[in-house]
């Protein structure tokens, strides 16, 4: 029999430790299982990261509502004021995640296509490019890949990715036909197997709502039915895509905006909230928050966005307006969970793009985005720098 010494014993045990070690720090940090992106049409960063504009509201045509918005939404400071508008992004994001895009701290961030509004806008965010050929909002189906068509077909993703969208064009966008992606978007009503009893009657309810537009429903609806499918279908990748304060600032109807402002944080609370009350996706998920667009940074524009180029095509009802409408270029993000580094809100950065919402998502849920990036030809852009860094390291550790 072999005869072990104590000291031969103790050596042993010691560099067993040691290799166990090393095992340990040398494991990257896992990615999140889930992923949530939502985007608000056309939201400026100055109500996000200002609160209302009090020259907007000031317009004459808003008298009536200046009273009921000032008692909700009115506060002393700008900080009051952002917290009232949107308490869910400052109180728990601002706190446990990151945003970026308050050019008051010098912090922001733009489109990188050459049209600044919605279908370009929604291209870039799910390919993380711009493309020329995607030059105006007509329902065309999108020629280029989404990540989330090419999730779908990857490994561990493949039918546990859905989206939802209040704007009927988002089947063209994500092109439905070619992914077969399950989408519920414009005035779909649900039609997945084993509808709840409140999916049906979601469904009875949009027909009996007129929506104040002729191509993008109520928003309530869009979050209402994507949570029914979360916790009936459980998928790992949710995009969905909310429209209300884009109709409204069309509409130049500045109260409507901000309550809808309001009300989309707090729709993206409920849809957290219901993420974390299920085990699948306590713990396990991050949010991507974002918008396809900006919107003119004036009393006179804040209604409207385009480049100089659209104004000069595709939006020519707006060609007085020779420099483009200003500002609608500015976008921002937020973003929330375990593999998000907690920077609150970020200062004096470089600008980013919208380009890199893309490979950020991808990087969160472990996939290589130059993998994807072959898909439509050409390189996407960086992942933003907002992830929690990775603990891997493989120096010999010296006795």
């Amino acid at each position: 029999m072999l005869s072990i010494t104590p000291a031969k014993s103790v050596m042993k045990i010691a560099f067993l430790c040691q290799a166990l070690f090393m095992l340990t720090i040398s494991a990257p940090v896992r990615a999140a299982d889930n992923l949530l992106i939502i985007s608000i049409d056309g939201l400026r960063w100055q109500e996000v990261f200002r609160g209302y504009d009090a020259n907007v509201l000031a317009e004459p045509e808003f008298e009536k509502h200046q009273k009921s918005i000032l008692h909700d939404l009115g506060a002393k400071t700008v900080e009051e004021k952002r917290h009232k508008l949107m308490p869910f992004l400052w109180r728990v994001m601002a706190k446990q995640g990151v945003m970026i895009g308050n050019r008051d701290n010098q912090s922001a961030m733009e489109v990188s296509n050459t049209w600044w509004f919605s279908y370009p806008g929604y291209n870039e965010i799910l390919t993380g490019k711009a493309d020329e050929r995607v030059d105006s909002n007509k329902p065309v189906a999108n020629p280029n890949v989404t990540i989330l068509e090419w999730l779908n077909q990857q490994k561990n993703y493949q039918n546990n990715v859905a989206a939802f969208g209040s704007w009927d064009v988002f089947p063209a966008i994500i092109n439905q036909e070619r992914s077969t992606l399950p989408m519920n978007a414009g005035f779909m009503p649900a039609d997945w197997s084993g509808l709840t009893a409140k999916a049906k009657w979601l469904n009875a309810l949009q027909k009996d709502i007129p929506s104040p537009w002729h191509n993008v429903r109520l928003d309530a609806f869009t979050v209402g039915f994507a949570q029914e499918y979360i916790q009936a279908k459980q998928p790992k990748v949710i995009y969905i895509a909310l429209g209300e304060t884009d109709d409204f600032a069309h509409d130049g109807d500045y109260p409507a905006y901000l309550r809808s402002a309001h009300q989309s944080d707090g729709f993206i609370e409920r849809l957290w909230d219901t993420l974390q009350a299920m085990p699948n996706y306590r713990g396990n998920t991050n949010l991507l928050i974002t918008v396809d667009h900006g919107r003119g940074n004036s009393i006179e524009t804040w209604q409207h966005h385009a480049s100089p180029k659209a104004t000069r095509g595709y939006l020519s009802d707006l060609a007085k307006h020779k420099n483009g409408i200003e500002g609608s270029n500015q976008v921002w993000m937020a973003a929330l969970g375990p593999d998000i580094q907690p920077a609150g809100e970020v200062s004096n950065s470089e600008t980013y793009g919208l380009n890199q919402i893309a490979a950020t998502a991808l990087i969160l849920l472990g996939q290589n985005p130059d993998e994807y990036a072959k898909i439509n030809g050409k390189p996407i852009g960086k992942a933003l720098p907002i992830l929690k860094p990775k603990q891997a390291h493989n120096e010999t550790i010296k006795n």
